[in-house]
């Protein structure tokens, strides 16, 4: 005889996947303007980076500079993701606190880390060449990271490691609080990735 049971899967750690349409048009356009700041400035900084070049955050008072006028594109998938969430979607409260890129070659990658102090976090993939290096996220439950229990398969209650492999005109949307990280990037070209981070103003 079966049991009876319900599975209520509350406090989710969800990641907004979107393929965006008129991407390569976006992706030309950044390209040539994160090469031009590198040219510009050639030792950015270190943040989570190891190797690779991570750029100062972007001037975001230029509103005419290319990563602005993507940010001003891609509002339906941020107002989409604010939908899923159940939040008021307001653009004048939407705001967007920094935006940089990071260039990995080949053998860099990016350690785990957070972006607190921010409602959203963002990756857009300008260029993401095979064996990139995967996007990858880690239960933000330090329970389950301190106890791990031997398990017999792999499932969503057990799992504290998830990765999302990329591809070029992917942007994700996901919980700032959520450590992620980057792995390391095998190809022999650059892989390159535009971040943001979203407050809501009150």
């Amino acid at each position: 005889m079966g049991i009876s049971k319900n599975i209520f899967r509350y406090f989710p750690q969800p990641i907004f996947h979107y393929e965006l349409d008129n991407y390569k048009r976006h992706n030309e356009e950044l390209s040539k303007y994160i090469y031009d700041l590198q040219k510009k400035d050639p030792d950015g900084v270190t943040r989570s980076n190891q190797g690779g070049w991570h750029s100062k955050p972007f001037n975001l008072k230029d509103k005419e500079n290319a990563p602005f006028k993507f940010f001003i594109d891609i509002q339906r998938y941020v107002a989409d993701t604010f939908k899923e969430y159940g939040w008021k979607y307001e653009p004048r409260k939407v705001n967007l606190t920094e935006m940089w890129a990071i260039i990995n070659k080949k053998n860099n990658f990016n350690l785990e880390h957070t972006h607190p102090n921010n409602y959203l976090s963002a990756a857009y993939y300008v260029k993401a060449p095979d064996n990139c290096g995967s996007f990858k996220v880690t239960n933000p439950n330090l329970i389950s990271r301190e106890r791990i229990t031997v398990s017999e398969k792999n499932t969503e209650f057990n799992q504290n490691i998830a990765q999302i492999k990329p591809k070029e005109g992917d942007l994700l949307l996901f919980p700032a609080y959520l450590p992620h990280s980057v792995g390391m990037n095998l190809s022999e070209e650059d892989r390159i990735v535009i971040s943001f981070n979203i407050d809501i103003l009150k």
